[in-house]
């Protein structure tokens, strides 16, 4: 592979068409369903999957086919096949599976003046605006990479790409598709997911495992109506009291380390290796990134225990609450109700169904002054830890890095979910996985101010195009 020719045809691929789709993408608010009940009555994801789609169907690529599967009440996919570079489409051959997502979080507030959502600004290389880093631009990539190794004639595999718009909601929908197209997908022996992160823009990272979820609302109602506070203050239990007991249960509110055992499991050797690399490399790069607030300090020792648990310990966040009012309305009553949204992220081969059940267990029992307590589990997911790397893909990645970035191929953890791994996993176990993306230091996604470096976007759609040209290799 000629790394100047193909980074060159990238570079001009991005510039010319990749940016500008982006832009019109990222102007389209497709929120996931579970932030969009309505997604299918308002149109906005229909008007994402037919843009990726036209674009995909306008690339020369030999052979290819391109459908929008739908099931009906769930969210479409984008279903492409492109032929072995022998003409060959038997999903019995050996078959790459690429995989993006087209739908987006929410807005958020607090997106810099000039900035916004749905709003594209392209500042130092970086295009801002919600869903192109996370995950848009996967689409565009994925072909991208394979015209560009067709453009220097390399033969390749039997590739298919898989576009779903269910991931931000848990990707509740893709097990219905991942049936349904279980024939013509094949047995994949490469999958290639870009929706991960990036330590730094300096090198190419590969997540090596994805942490599940358990989540669900917890409710504490005291009162059947609000009550003066004066006159029911020190007779009626606080349920924002009640709330804080039974999350003592489970939070050490010092360290904000969890407690119950169940929620752990141990972390494998390498994983401890390869996070000890990691954090010798970034160092305080680990943290700085974080938009900390005055003098916030982090939490851990440092940077290596800090790096496990983000990616492999337990942790709990509040992702929002119910019950009470704002600032401004809040008069002087003792509420009758609280409610609270808990976000517990788990370890890569954790049980996330037993984690909910486990939640659910802890909070219920023996509630504090008899309150009313309640819990909602919403779908759990599991997280994900890779095969062994065999050797061909460490090469590969290497010399991808090298030739690209200047600098070696790194392996890391990540702290968030992506509930497709998991599944692959389970499916598809004899495969292997290139598991990237161009989430890197500050690239906020699901937050304001996110953004897609473009720089490190281009030469990482290089590598993919290496690491697809010598799995056709490995065995030859």
């Amino acid at each position: 592979m000629d790394f100047a020719k193909a980074q060159a045809y990238i570079d001009q691929k991005w510039d010319e068409e990749i940016v500008p789709e982006l832009v019109e993408y990222i102007k389209i608010p497709n929120k996931s369903p579970h932030f969009d009940p309505d997604w299918e009555q308002h149109g906005y994801m229909e008007q994402a999957v037919q843009q990726i789609a036209a674009w995909c169907e306008a690339q020369d690529i030999r052979g290819k086919t391109l459908d929008i599967v739908r099931i009906q009440g769930r969210t479409p996919v984008i279903f492409m096949e492109v032929p072995a570079s022998d003409g060959s489409n038997n999903p019995q051959d050996d078959t790459i599976l690429m995989y993006g997502h087209l739908d987006k979080q929410p807005e958020m507030e607090g997106w810099d003046e000039g900035l916004g959502p749905w709003l594209p600004v392209i500042k130092d290389d970086k295009l801002y605006g919600r869903g192109g880093a996370d995950d848009g631009y996967a689409a565009y990539a994925s072909l991208t990479a394979l015209i560009a190794l067709k453009q220097q004639q390399l033969p390749h595999a039997r590739v298919v790409v898989l576009i779903e718009a269910c991931e931000e909601s848990g990707s509740y929908d893709l097990p219905y598709y991942i049936d349904q197209l279980r024939d013509r997908i094949g047995e994949p022996s490469l999958v290639i997911c870009l929706d991960s992160g990036a330590g730094n823009y300096e090198q190419l990272w590969s997540t090596m495992s994805l942490r599940g979820m358990a989540s669900g609302t917890l409710k504490v109602d005291v009162l059947k109506e609000g009550i003066h506070s004066g006159y029911g203050s020190g007779v009626v239990p606080s349920s924002f009291r009640v709330i804080r007991q039974l999350l003592s249960r489970l939070e050490d509110e010092h360290t904000g380390r969890m407690i119950p055992k169940a929620f752990y499991a141990d972390i494998p050797e390498q994983r401890l290796e390869q996070t000890l690399q990691v954090a010798k490399v970034l160092g305080d790069d680990i943290v700085n990134p974080y938009p900390w607030a005055d003098d916030t300090e982090p939490m851990a020792e440092n940077n290596f225990e800090r790096l496990l648990n983000r990616n492999w310990r337990p942790a709990l966040s509040y992702t929002g609450i119910a019950g009470m009012p704002g600032i401004e309305n809040a008069g002087n009553v003792l509420r009758p109700t609280t409610s609270i949204k808990l976000s517990l992220r788990l370890p890569p081969t954790a049980d996330s169904e037993a984690a909910n059940k486990q939640l659910e267990d802890l909070l219920l029992q023996d509630p504090p002054s008899n309150a009313t307590v309640t819990f909602q589990a919403d779908q759990a997911s599991d997280g994900w830890n890779a095969p062994d790397v065999e050797q061909w893909l460490a090469d590969s990645l290497e010399e991808a890095s090298q030739a690209v970035y200047k600098k070696p191929a790194m392996y890391m953890g990540e702290g968030g979910t992506i509930p497709f791994m998991a599944m692959l996993g389970e499916k598809f176990p004899e495969a292997q996985f290139m598991i990237t993306g161009v989430l890197g230091p500050n690239s906020n996604a699901h937050g304001p101010n996110e953004f897609l470096h473009i720089p490190f976007a281009k030469k990482l759609t290089t590598c993919v195009t290496k690491v697809i040209v010598d799995h056709y290799q490995r065995e030859r």
